[in-house]
């Protein structure tokens, strides 16, 4: 028996041509970005191996971030394993930061050399980076050169590319033209916002780049548009059902004639075709999708769902839905109750009560309650109300930080905090000569450097006493906090090493010794850098391997995904919600404000500029508005919650 998570909800849509009709763009969606990134790693092997049949090169356009990266790495691993060669691959990479140093860690050549180049065969002079080491005054020449060189080689043959929030591809910002040749742009306020982490600070991010143009990618034989996570749905769609326009650069891939846009399901969510099915073509009315189809009418009528008639349905592509269920008056009140199950002000179970429709256990009373917080500030950020909640009603709450957080701490905290123990104990020499090589080297540290192991740790430290202030407020014994400094996320730089055993092993064991009765995991994916994704994939092979073993309380432990830092889950979605009153969400927004560290401005701020504590209350207080305008109770705040199912 192994662990599998039930059928993913967005996967309840029809797959027929029909249902595509809003798409301008042909758009493949895959189950996860790890099954997208090798299809596209083996269409550009493969064509790679035909034309070594034939002797002929392959000219390959290739991207940097994040999004590319799983291509590259299987296609390293074709070549180790496979025996694939690259002699006659040629390359030509989209863009570079103006003005960029080879060597320097922020570099493209640097990451092209990491992820492909240095662990493959091809031939040095088959590279071609834009040069960041230009004079201004050369780049103009440069870029007609460039354009040049890749049409001696015929053209690109497949052009790679991911897509920015603002829809820019390459560094084509918004205004862009169609004809644009490469050439030198000043970056988007936005997209220097989505590179402030990767540089330490929005000041380190360099204004200008060098980029193919539209005209340039449009030019490619063939391009292979990819795009991961909830993140970049809203702006896929854009590009795939929206108009064409400048504003929006990836509209242009609409006049391609062999453009595929290759997404995971989480990147596709926004997509007619997903997200409100019925308006494409006939439907199999599951439950869920009824309650999200019956949800979307309440919202878009802005009426309480036991107001909505048999024309509303009718009138929004429903009218199969009426036709099946009998009424609307029959729909209201399937939808109603249900939604009206999900609250509960008892996220531990309520003992001695009638538990058939509420959505935790009764029993056993008290729980064991184990909180996995990916980072230190996690758990009070998205759960802190049904984390007072869990204490003040007698459970046992146990958490277990998954990671360090170090590198989302200012060198200036680890000062101010050397400068109190200096002070403390004048006497201690070694002391003080730690403290004045710490204040050397982070005075000469340069944006971006690796922190010494010394530094890392005085950072790690740091987070840890902030994580025990904000035990000692909730009332969590300081000995139920589980520090496990998970391996695969000390490298003291944002780009982390791959999880391994000594992960899931840490993660095994603790589940060993606490048998909780019910779990709650970060399923806020959205967060830039992927530590919370690869948290809760450690759980779950955790979990797995229990299950394999025939571990029999995990038969009787509930799975809870929480959301919050990043984003929010859909009200159809939410199986519990827990309400928040006044005094709880100021209780809430005290154990956020334990966490110094990351208060007024933190280190990693994603595409909100808002603080931690401005993005909880306000997601928690929109879930409690929703639920309202459905027809609920009016709550100050709520926290939603979304069961994995064994």
């Amino acid at each position: 028996m192994s662990i599998t998570s039930t059928k993913p909800r967005s996967m309840d849509y029809p797959t027929d041509e029909e249902s595509r009709k809003f798409e301008k763009i042909n758009t493949a969606i895959h189950q996860s970005s790890e099954e997208a990134s090798f299809f596209v790693a083996n269409e550009i092997a493969e064509l790679i191996r035909q034309r070594q049949k034939i002797g002929k090169n392959v000219v390959l356009g290739l991207a940097t971030g994040s999004t590319p990266t799983k291509v590259y790495d299987f296609l390293v691993k074709f070549h180790k394993e496979e025996g694939l060669s690259f002699k006659n691959v040629i390359s030509f990479n989209l863009d570079e930061y103006f003005p960029m140093s080879p060597d320097s860690i922020h570099s493209y050549v640097r990451f092209m050399n990491e992820h492909l180049f240095d662990h493959i065969d091809i031939k040095k002079e088959n590279i071609h980076i834009p040069d960041g080491t230009l004079e201004k005054e050369d780049v103009k020449e440069y870029c007609s050169e460039y354009e040049a060189k890749i049409e001696s080689y015929g053209g690109i043959d497949i052009q790679v590319l991911g897509i920015g929030r603002t829809g820019h591809i390459g560094f084509n910002e918004p205004g862009s033209s169609l004809k644009s040749k490469t050439r030198m742009v000043r970056l988007d306020r936005v997209t220097r916002l989505d590179a402030a982490s990767d540089f330490f600070g929005l000041e380190n991010v360099p204004s200008k780049a060098l980029t193919m143009g539209v005209g340039t990618i449009m030019a490619a034989k063939r391009v292979i548009l990819m795009a991961w996570g909830e993140g970049k749905a809203e702006i896929i769609k854009q590009a795939v059902e929206g108009k064409i326009k400048e504003s929006v650069p990836a509209t242009f891939l609409q006049y391609h004639d062999n453009c595929d846009f290759i997404i995971d399901h989480a990147a596709s969510s926004s997509l007619t075709r997903i997200f409100t099915p019925w308006l494409t073509s006939e439907c199999q009315w599951t439950d869920h999708l009824i309650n999200k189809a019956t949800i979307w009418l309440s919202e878009k009528l802005d009426k309480a769902i036991l107001k909505l008639t048999n024309e509303d349905y009718n009138e929004h592509g429903m009218g199969s839905l009426v036709a099946e269920i009998g009424s609307a008056e029959h729909i209201n009140l399937k939808v109603f109750n249900h939604l009206q199950r999900t609250i509960t002000g008892w996220p531990g179970g309520k003992p001695n009560a009638d538990d058939s429709s509420r959505p935790e256990r009764k029993s056993p009373y008290p729980k064991t309650s184990l909180i996995f917080s990916p980072h230190p500030d996690d758990d009070v950020i998205s759960m802190g109300g049904t984390l007072l909640r869990l204490v003040d009603q007698g459970h046992e709450v146990h958490i277990a930080y998954q990671t360090s957080g170090n590198i989302a701490v200012f060198d200036d905290e680890v000062i101010r905090f050397m400068d109190f123990a200096t002070d403390i104990q004048q006497e201690n020499t070694a002391l003080q000569t730690q403290f004045k090589e710490v204040r050397a080297f982070l005075n000469n540290k340069l944006p971006g450097q690796v922190d010494s192991p010394e530094i890392q740790q005085f950072k790690g430290l740091i987070r840890k006493g902030e994580a025990l202030a904000a035990c000692r407020y909730c009332g969590v014994k300081e000995s139920n906090a589980h520090f496990q400094n998970l391996p695969f996320y000390e490298t003291g730089t944002v780009k982390k090493n791959p999880y391994t055993h000594a992960d899931v092993k840490l993660t095994y064991d603790l589940l060993s010794k606490l048998r909780p009765h019910q779990i709650f995991a970060a399923g806020d994916l959205s967060d830039p850098h992927g530590t919370h994704r690869v948290c809760l994939q450690i759980i779950y092979e955790a979990m797995d391997q229990l299950v394999k073993e025939g571990a029999e309380w995990v038969n009787d432990c509930y799975l809870w995904l929480y959301r919050g830092a990043w984003q929010e889950w859909d009200i159809s979605d939410m199986e519990m919600t827990v309400p928040i009153g006044p005094k709880d969400m100021q209780r809430k927004k005290n154990a956020i404000f334990k966490h110094q560290s990351q208060k007024d401005a933190a280190m990693f701020p994603g595409n909100d500029d808002r603080e931690f504590w401005q993005r909880a209350e306000q997601r928690n207080k929109e879930t409690a508005r929703k639920y309202n305008a459905l027809g609920m109770a009016e709550y100050e705040a709520m926290e939603g919650f979304v069961r994995y199912r064994f």
